[in-house]
């Protein structure tokens, strides 16, 4: 794997090939790589020779140049594959501490919202796409990964390969997901944009797929001629579409499987949004009222 045109040093090539041996993805790889050229440009010299007090002011730099807690944990984790794995040296991560993360409320669209959101994208293209990410509950990632062949209308299913955390799985196919994804293939064939086996959603060329950049501004433009005034993202229709069905009385480990999520909790979250079902509980306070 290539991250510079610039000669690689024997240390960065070991790195390199460590983090190769264990099959790490590309984009893990690369961040790995980042963090320890963070460290070296602080430090001014090679990073091996690192000590923990080092790192510890590192990590002090990090925190006052108002660095988010996603991208320390992410510096942090890159740094201890270098020090433990590369280096041998994990007590140079002695004093490096991951801190816990804020954890906020997703932002989730109403029904009306989201069919105003999806009929305001641009063209067929995007409308079909939008319509994966809220109808099957996919990230805006797995949505430019699927293919023609991801589709099975015998089993209405969407095949989801390598999703988040490299782990395949099935997507629900609901029967106007479907048509709309008839639709949309129709238009492409006619147009010549979609190879046989190809791309669902192919990029400018049909060999490359559609980068989740531009899918992301599609929906954000969505948004925008949609009038909706909420941060609106790809992953919006995501929290919507689990919330949604927990709002259907859908069970939530059957939700927690549909999105591909490893631990309970992370389902959980949506039950603290899902209004309708909020607005199901009887309070306590009721069962004071005074006889009539």
């Amino acid at each position: 794997m290539t991250h510079t045109s610039k000669p690689i040093s024997p240390l960065r090539q070991r790195m390199i090939d460590d983090m190769t041996l264990r099959k790490l993805s590309p984009k893990t790889q690369v961040a790995y790589i980042r963090a320890v050229e963070k460290l070296t440009r602080f430090l001014s010299r090679s990073p091996d020779a690192a000590t923990a007090e080092d790192l510890r002011r590192f990590q002090l730099h990090l925190v006052h140049g108002g660095t988010s807690s996603m991208t320390l944990n992410a510096t942090i984790t890159g740094l201890r594959f270098f020090f433990e794995v590369t280096l041998d040296r994990a007590e140079a991560m002695a004093k490096m501490s991951p801190v816990r993360e804020p954890r906020k409320l997703p932002v989730v669209l109403s029904r009306e919202e989201v069919a105003r959101l999806i009929r305001s994208a641009g063209n067929v293209k995007y409308q079909a796409a939008l319509s994966v990410a809220y109808g099957a509950g996919l990230r805006a990632s797995e949505v430019v990964g699927l293919k023609v062949g991801d589709v099975d209308s015998a089993r209405m299913t969407l095949r989801v390969e390598q999703g988040k955390g490299r782990k395949d799985r099935y997507a629900m196919l609901s029967p106007v997901l479907l048509e709309c994804l008839r639709a949309w293939w129709r238009t492409a064939r006619a147009q010549g944009k979609m190879l046989d086996g190809g791309w669902l959603f192919p990029g400018q060329n049909p060999v490359n797929p559609l980068g989740t950049r531009q899918l992301n501004r599609a929906c954000h433009a969505a948004a925008a001629a949609a009038e909706i005034d909420k941060r609106v993202s790809m992953h919006t229709l995501r929290h919507s579409y689990a919330t949604h069905l927990l709002e259907q009385k859908v069970d939530i480990r059957v939700i927690q499987v549909l999105l591909g999520h490893k631990r309970l909790d992370t389902t959980a979250l949506y039950a603290q949004v899902a209004t309708d079902v909020l607005r199901e509980v009887v309070s306590p306070l009721e069962a004071l009222r005074p006889p009539a």
